[in-house]
């Protein structure tokens, strides 16, 4: 597990789209990332992507965390490829639930940064919470330098 929060804390957006309502999962995520220093904007089930897109936007997060229990999963192409589209694509998106292995491989080639499936560890998600949103960070400090 990190040692050291993030400073300043990281931004994390941790929510669910399409029609999944199951969001326990995504509720101790949040609970984990929470104790580990970070910010996190909670939403609750049946987001659509412009509205994620939008929250995205709108409260400076630095990584995105999705949840699909059901086949929700199916659309996070989509979300990428409306992130990607509005500027967003040095941004960390993370997936966790039962996500069919044969299903996995598409969702990295749109974009998505890792997979998390039942069991995975407290420590494993946020060491990758943590990588992601540093590689966030380096990319937009790059950007700011070049495009004063």
């Amino acid at each position: 597990m990190v040692d050291q929060p993030i400073t300043p804390p990281a931004r994390v957006l941790v929510t669910k789209i399409g029609l999944d309502g199951h969001d326990r999962g995504s509720r101790i995520v949040a609970s984990y990332l929470r104790d580990a220093g970070m910010e996190v904007i909670y939403t609750p089930p049946w987001q659509s992507i412009d509205a994620v897109v939008n929250m995205t936007i709108q409260e400076d997060i630095e990584l995105i965390g999705l949840s699909s229990l059901a086949t929700d999963h199916l659309i996070v192409p989509e979300l990428m490829s409306r992130l990607n589209d509005v500027g967003l694509d040095d941004l960390g998106v993370i997936l966790g639930g039962i996500i069919p292995d044969s299903e996995q491989p598409a969702l990295l080639e749109s974009g998505v940064s890792q997979i998390f499936g039942p069991g995975a560890s407290r420590e494993a998600i946020v060491a990758c919470v943590h990588e992601l949103v540093e590689q966030t960070r380096k990319a937009r400090r790059i950007d700011l330098e070049v495009d004063p």
